[in-house]
């Protein structure tokens, strides 16, 4: 009973917003990128978690594809640009993130002439989905 104490008070200490706690030495405190509501994420038993890396080389883009769940990009260098069909494009910097809709059309680019881009991606999906489909114009 005390060890579960002992976790559940570690926890509250670790995603409290108390501003005592923000400022103890030695203690890392999560700072929030990102939050979305999001539908269409899997409901089965168990979900396969993948957490990839890309390097898009300057010009460097994505195939024109779509997702059968949500798919969440945090860029660590340079700038990511994603274009879903029928919306304006986004870019997203270093530091920044968004998440893609599933069952959408979309291209992500890195337009820069010169730097390269860098991003991590989160997928959360069915066990055995693909991570993305293909789409031929």
């Amino acid at each position: 009973m005390l060890s579960r104490w002992c976790l559940l008070f570690a926890v509250a200490c670790f995603t409290s917003d108390a501003p005592a706690l923000a400022q103890a030495p030695g203690v890392a405190k999560p700072n929030l990128v990102l939050e979305d509501v999001v539908r269409g994420m899997p409901r089965d038993e168990q979900q396969s978690v993948r957490i990839m890396t890309a390097t898009f080389k300057p010009g460097d883009r994505t195939v024109r594809h779509t997702h059968r769940f949500p798919v969440a990009v945090y860029v660590l260098e340079g700038t990511f640009t994603l274009e879903l069909k029928g919306r304006p494009p986004m870019a997203v910097r270093a530091g920044e993130a968004l998440v893609e809709p599933p069952d959408t059309e979309m291209v992500g680019y890195n337009r820069s002439a010169t730097e390269p881009t860098r991003v991590v991606i989160f997928y959360v999906a069915t066990p055995g989905t693909p991570f993305l489909d293909l789409l031929h114009h």
